[in-house]
């Protein structure tokens, strides 16, 4: 029985025993085309992923139609746009929720979301949704995560620009809320973020400190961070995923496309089968191997009784003969019978040294 901690998501189990979950988040990539989005979904669907994930929200629910400096975006990709306009754009229209719900369980896919106030939990729980994300932002927002908790689904909690006491906060009111399917994300919430912010190592404190199911939510332009997650501990892996990276959507330009998701579906379950157990044993794959390892052979034609030198001996490969640490035992001993050159030395072929 195994002790680490795990959750099940619409009958998958996911920890540390199992290959990483692969989430495909969709965000704002279906660019206001819900034809867009279930291409999304199939694609995902066809590269391997475990689930897609959405968000739920309009834009009167997640900011304030304001255009003051506050409400203003400067820097990044979203330079000089509003957080309304943004989200205008980038949101899923609540009617889509029910089509796309039911082509994913028609595929065979998980389908999640993120919500971002309540009436989107409510929304989600009239869809039965199979389980909830709290986006890296939303993790401060302990009223929204305790009303995600008292749905009993599973939660995952993204932990972008918490600290270690905001973190065990969201946990404790998950907890609280009634929440016992838990996982945590390591995050960083740049878009795109550097590969060198996200300082994996810090994966290992979190599993140690939260006991949680641990994944990372991916914001680097490659797979290369994803895959070397795996031997950190994650379990989960959520990476934003399009069509088409040029296709100009808020999100387009750090998120992977079909093939490349398929790639990192693919690498980081190989990662996580490479990670195995601790095993000094011979593996399957050098068991034919064995034998041509390095023993020692006779070098020389030898008589009965005529003392083995260091010249009559040598540690050759294969390794049909004794180890070559039993060199030192046979230099200087008799030979017990005639030896031919080129035979393996046996411990049958010689006297033990007198001492």
């Amino acid at each position: 029985m195994s002790s680490h901690p795990s959750v099940i998501i619409a009958g998958r189990r996911i920890g540390a025993d199992e290959p990483p979950y692969v989430i495909a988040e969709m965000s704002a990539n279906h660019n206001g085309n819900i034809e867009t989005a279930f291409k999304i979904v199939e694609a995902a669907k066809q590269a391997g992923a475990d689930a897609v994930k959405i968000q739920t929200y309009t834009p009167d629910t997640i900011t304030l139609n304001c255009d003051s400096e506050e409400f203003r975006i400067h820097g990044g990709l979203w330079d000089g746009r509003t957080l309304y306009e943004l989200y205008e754009e980038a949101h899923t229209p609540w009617e889509w929720h029910a089509p796309l719900f039911a082509y994913a369980r028609k595929l065979g896919i998980t389908l999640f979301s993120s919500p971002f106030d309540n009436t989107a939990i409510d929304l989600l729980e009239d869809l039965n949704a199979p389980a909830y994300k709290i986006a890296s932002f939303e993790a401060v927002d302990i009223p929204l995560i305790k009303y995600a908790a008292s749905t009993g689904k599973p939660m995952i909690i993204s932990t972008g620009m918490a600290d270690a006491q905001e973190i065990q906060e969201a946990i404790d009111a998950a907890r609280e809320g009634g929440c016992k399917d838990l996982a945590v994300l390591h995050c960083v919430s740049g878009y795109p973020a550097p590969a060198a912010d996200y300082n994996l190592r810090t994966m290992f404190d979190m599993i140690q400190r939260f006991g949680l199911v641990t994944g990372l939510s991916d914001h680097t332009l490659y797979n290369i961070t994803a895959i070397a997650s795996v031997a950190m501990g994650a379990s989960i892996i959520e990476k934003h995923f399009t069509l088409d990276r040029s296709g100009g959507g808020p999100d387009d330009s750090f998120s992977l496309e079909p093939v490349e998701l398929a790639a990192l579906c693919q690498d980081t379950r190989t990662a996580w089968s490479a990670m195995g157990c601790v095993d000094y044993g011979c593996k399957s794959s050098e068991k034919e191997n064995v034998k041509f390892r390095r023993s020692l052979y006779f070098v020389k034609d030898l008589k009965a009784g005529e003392l083995i030198t260091k010249d009559a001996v040598r540690s050759v490969r294969p390794g049909f003969g004794l180890a070559p640490k039993f060199y030192p035992t046979v230099v200087g001993a008799i030979a017990a019978r005639s030896i031919s050159k080129n035979q393996p030395v046996g411990r049958s072929d010689f006297f033990a040294k007198s001492s």
